[in-house]
């Protein structure tokens, strides 16, 4: 049986837990050195999963920037970038999306068995969509992967997507980045939404690093027994 993929978490958020605001422009939490610090994480990953909102609201074209980091990883005989990697309930997805249009490695879609014919229909031509099952669910994402080769995935959200690999127990390591402002927006979307999670006030996660970077926080925390703080 093949392990599942080591699981990373990252996000970024006001003080106020929220990780955008309501209007229609992209808020920026993060600032230029904390997203170089993002890249050489996403560089040292085999795959990067975001949710099909994120794919349609922040159009990211998750790819490495750094030209000396996509070197290294071709020095050791990996893609430039790593595999991306999305989940769609609906599959309404564009395929002129970056998501889609930009890299050249693989992409793959996860979607239900129910609208398996519609997701290939819409982005067949441009990622390889992978029936989840009916629901599609973290641990059918993760094994999947796994077969696929994936020893490293790095999740970007959304906050659904944090949250249901948070309950699911599927997360070994959790990047969170506090940007120094508020929101105060109810109507925003947060980090995570309402759920049973494994870390509550009788069984803490682990702090494995504190760093300031410029003007946000960076707090790792060891999720699971996997994480060794390195």
């Amino acid at each position: 049986m093949t392990a599942r993929p080591y699981v990373l978490l990252s996000c970024a958020m006001s003080i106020d837990g929220y990780i955008d605001d309501a209007s229609t422009q992209r808020l920026l939490l993060s600032n230029d050195s904390d997203l170089d610090r993002v890249d050489e994480v996403r560089a040292a990953c085999d795959a990067i999963l975001v949710g099909a909102a994120t794919v349609r609201r922040d159009d990211p074209r998750l790819l490495v920037r750094s030209e000396g980091r996509r070197a290294d990883r071709v020095a050791r005989g990996l893609p430039p970038s790593p595999v991306k990697v999305t989940v769609t309930a609906s599959g309404d997805l564009d395929p002129g999306a970056r998501f889609f249009t930009f890299g050249d490695g693989l992409k793959l879609v996860y979607c239900p068995s129910g609208v398996v014919e519609k997701t290939r229909e819409q982005v067949g031509e441009v990622a390889t969509v992978v029936d989840g099952g009916e629901p599609v669910t973290p641990a059918a994402v993760v094994d999947d992967l796994a077969a696929r080769g994936v020893r490293r995935l790095m999740v970007e959200g959304g906050g659904s997507l944090h949250c249901q690999f948070l309950t699911a127990g599927l997360a070994d390591e959790l990047h969170l980045v506090v940007a120094p402002f508020f929101v105060g927006d109810c109507r925003a979307p947060r980090f995570v939404g309402d759920g049973r999670f494994p870390w509550h006030p009788g069984r803490r996660a682990r702090v494995v690093e504190v760093r300031q970077i410029g003007d946000v926080v960076l707090t790792r925390y060891a999720l699971s027994d996997r994480c060794d703080g390195a």
